[in-house]
């Protein structure tokens, strides 16, 4: 079974999310052993960014490894997991924490929804989400 980003480059519908994680020197991390679950925009999701602004965050790279790694968790926690942590939090990668809501389906931060769930790599899982997730100033 492929890693985490060959299957998300395999997918064809992240290729923004590839860029950035290039640019970020991720994509070594995300091919490691691992486990990770990772939180992806599609690149619809990276589209209903603001104009400019995959642009801005590719000229700051720490803001911009911040930013992905707040999409990526520790250990590979499927969608049923997901499911038995309504109304607590999960610590990403960069050390802040997601909000998890089941109520009328998953959503990160009250507003990210997930889309598609347990795409299955050697390393790990992807869940889709709608929205880039922004970590708190």
């Amino acid at each position: 079974m492929n890693t985490l980003i060959d299957v998300a480059v395999a997918d064809g519908h992240f290729k923004t999310l590839a860029k950035v994680l290039t640019a970020a020197g991720l994509v070594d991390t995300l091919k490691g052993a691992g486990p990770f679950t990772v939180f992806a925009r599609t690149d619809d999701a990276f589209a209903k960014l603001p104009a400019g602004t995959v642009e801005g965050l590719l000229k700051d790279i720490p803001k911009l490894t911040a930013i992905l790694k707040y999409h990526v968790l520790s250990g590979k926690v499927a969608a049923a997991d997901v499911m038995k942590l309504d109304g607590k939090t999960a610590t990403t990668l960069n050390g802040a924490n997601l909000k998890i809501s089941t109520t009328g389906g998953v959503k990160l931060n009250g507003d990210v929804k997930v889309t598609k769930t347990d795409i299955a790599a050697s390393n790990g899982l992807i869940h889709c989400i709608d929205s880039v997730l922004i970590p708190a100033a």
